[in-house]
């Protein structure tokens, strides 16, 4: 078995190798390990990925790896684990069925097994084959200990003892009864909130366009839905979203921007937009591509207890100084490696099982 500080080391250097990939640049970089065998081939895969989705932009991706190589750091990696027992039990082999909505979204279950000490056998989406593979067959070579630990399937899988399956609601339906006799956490649709008070500056909100329109609003993480005042003014809310303005040069983009408009219209729904961005009263979370939802409160503390109420259909909540745990205006695609989907401790589920 691979000591815990050989795999801290070993998804280390896989963060050193992702550190040469970032929107700003591509930059081969000398010392790092391998990459007279890896750089190139993972230009390549960038490539295919993009081609294989057209929701995977250059530039989603690229924001991924570098979201990426920054919390995969030595230091990051050991306050991750630090915290739960990872010796003294018998590794197990644990599935996973990733999602494929936004780039590597599967990638904090794949490291959560591996780093455990277990092995992996991995169904991916086919929205997202590319990526993971590869920087699978990296950590093969920066830890040998790694090789025989991890495999792809597209089949059914067998032989495993417990397993991390995400899925939509129906989807994890089927998921709860079909592995309702292994250890498993099963994930659902979730999506992100956030509560405007009134207090919001134009920096806010242009903060808050990176938490809508990063990934096109695909991620559980992306803000699909706004609590708003009675009879808020959203003319600084818009004043901040038109920053990502651009967005709709897209073809995909403005294609589900228009056939929505096209619906809401037709239906004779109140809608305010601004051109790439429709926001439209609705008491639902989860709103379609190029809209966003939003609700009026009539005072803080219901509010509260509605968010807590309706907590197994919310990932993360945006405010400034509102709520316990919530997350600031821009950041909500930017999760540390202590942030776990849904708020279930991976780490602590895999120590048990």
């Amino acid at each position: 078995m691979i000591s815990i500080q050989n795999r801290i080391t070993a998804f280390a250097k896989l963060g050193d190798f992702l550190s040469q990939f970032t929107i700003d640049h591509i930059k081969k970089i000398d010392h790092i390990e391998h990459n007279e065998i890896f750089f190139d081939g993972f230009l390549h895969q960038l490539k295919l990925a993009e081609e294989n989705n057209s929701w995977f932009t250059k530039n989603n991706i690229l924001f991924s790896l570098e979201n990426l190589s920054k919390v995969l750091t030595t230091s990051n990696l050991r306050l991750f684990t630090k915290s739960i027992t990872l010796s003294n039990y018998t590794p197990k082999n644990v599935a996973i069925i990733m999602a494929g909505n936004i780039p590597l979204v599967g990638f904090h279950d794949f490291l959560s097994v591996l780093i455990s000490g277990h092995s992996v056998q991995v169904k991916q989406s086919s929205n997202d084959r590319h990526l993971i593979p590869f920087l699978a067959k990296y950590l093969e070579h920066v830890e040998e200990g790694f090789k025989g630990k991890i495999t792809f399937t597209e089949g059914k899988l067998t032989n495993f003892e417990a397993i991390i399956a995400t899925g939509s609601n129906n989807t994890a339906r089927y998921f709860e009864y079909y592995f309702k006799n292994k250890p498993n956490i099963i994930r659902k649709n979730r999506n992100s909130v956030a509560v405007i008070t009134g207090h919001e500056t134009k920096e806010d909100f242009i903060k808050l366009s990176d938490d809508i329109f990063h990934y096109y609003g695909l991620g559980c993480r992306s803000v699909s839905k706004l609590y708003v005042p009675k009879n808020y003014n959203f003319d600084l809310f818009f004043a901040g979203m038109y920053d990502k303005k651009e967005i709709i040069n897209n073809a995909k983009y403005a294609n589900n921007y228009d056939y929505n408009k096209a619906v809401y219209l037709m239906s004779l729904f109140d809608l305010l937009e601004n051109g790439f961005l429709m926001i439209k009263e609705d008491e639902s979370y989860s709103s379609p591509i190029a809209t966003v939802f939003y609700e009026y409160y009539d005072n803080e503390t219901d509010l509260k207890i509605k968010l807590h109420q309706d907590k197994e259909k919310i990932q993360c909540i945006v405010a400034k100084n509102f709520i316990e745990n919530e997350i600031p205006f821009g950041k909500t695609q930017e999760p540390a490696l202590t942030d776990f989907a849904d708020g279930i401790n991976t780490l602590e589920f895999l120590s048990k099982i």
